[in-house]
């Protein structure tokens, strides 16, 4: 039994193609993008065979999952967001406290906090040190400088 090729796969074939190849950072990750779904369901309506359509229910099914992949994407893209917002709350709220973390030469070192900065990663200040937040391995409050208090007064 042999089978033959239609003379619509090749349009098809060359629009994947394509597709893939314009969008050549996404495949790097072995990811493709929403872009890539669109051209190559255009290119499925573009190139069926008029004798026999698409299936409607297929058609719909595909939209309701590109849909899908972009509120995903948009939820991923959220979550990030909430994320770094944590991130620079738990950092702003160290300063003034007392921490114990591993410094960059490896050692573990303890200092106060006086300030937090926001770059790529949530960065703390103490001393001369930059602090990686991630290098924290404990908080206490700083010390105090009154007197502590005692029992039995």
């Amino acid at each position: 039994m042999t089978n033959t090729v239609s003379g619509a796969a090749s349009p098809i074939t060359a629009a994947t193609t394509a597709a893939t190849a314009s969008s050549a950072p996404a495949a790097s990750n072995s990811q493709l993008d929403k872009d890539t779904f669109l051209k190559l369901l255009v290119a499925q309506m573009r190139y069926q065979d008029p004798s026999k359509p698409a299936d409607t229910s297929q058609f719909l099914s595909q939209t309701a999952q590109f849909t899908e992949v972009e509120r995903m994407e948009q939820l991923v893209k959220q979550q990030g967001e909430l994320l770094a917002a944590q991130l620079q709350l738990s950092a702003s709220n160290l300063v003034g406290k007392t921490i114990s973390y591993t410094g960059p030469d490896g050692t573990d070192a303890v200092g106060v906090v006086t300030s937090a900065s926001f770059g790529s990663a949530p960065t703390l200040k103490v001393g001369n040190t930059d602090v990686p937040l991630s290098s924290v391995k404990e908080v206490t409050s700083a010390a105090s400088t009154g007197t502590e208090p005692t029992e039995g007064n």
